[in-house]
């Protein structure tokens, strides 16, 4: 009796999550960009609001057209595009003519079919170097 009990319970829970597998599986062919088309070609993320923060990138593939939930980062850099990730080298000496540091960038990833330029050189201005310390207060002594 216990074995049928056992038996029966495991038949019920491999029913339930072949059930479950196959609705996830539905799911995903229903929503996921790319699913039923091949080529899908992004646009920018453009965010709701400001320059940075959650936004849409629309993607079209043929007749189809849909919109994804993006984020593009409050530290990004306009000129590169939210899209382009740049593997950079180390900052350069200080050019004392300008008053700038310069370094390159290498293009390491493209995300969703941004056109990106593969090196990029970026510049800063140099800091300016720091003055000693103050020298510590002198606290209250005995006279």
């Amino acid at each position: 009796m216990q074995h049928r009990g056992f038996l029966l319970l495991t038949l019920l829970a491999l029913l339930a999550l072949t059930s479950a597998v196959a609705k996830k599986k539905d799911k995903v062919k229903k929503g996921a960009p790319g699913s039923e088309c091949a080529e899908w070609a992004w646009g920018p993320c453009t965010p709701s609001s400001k320059d940075c923060g959650v936004g849409f990138r629309e993607g079209t593939c043929g007749a189809q057209t849909q919109r994804i939930r993006c984020r593009v980062p409050c530290n990004w850099k306009k000129e590169f595009g939210a899209d382009c990730k740049y593997k950079f080298e180390n900052w350069g000496a200080c050019d004392g003519g300008t008053g700038t540091k310069v370094r390159q960038g290498t293009l390491k990833k493209a995300r969703y079919n941004a056109q990106c330029q593969e090196t990029i050189r970026v510049t800063k201005p140099c800091t300016p170097k720091t003055k000693a310390k103050a020298k510590a207060k002198k606290g209250k002594g005995k006279d």
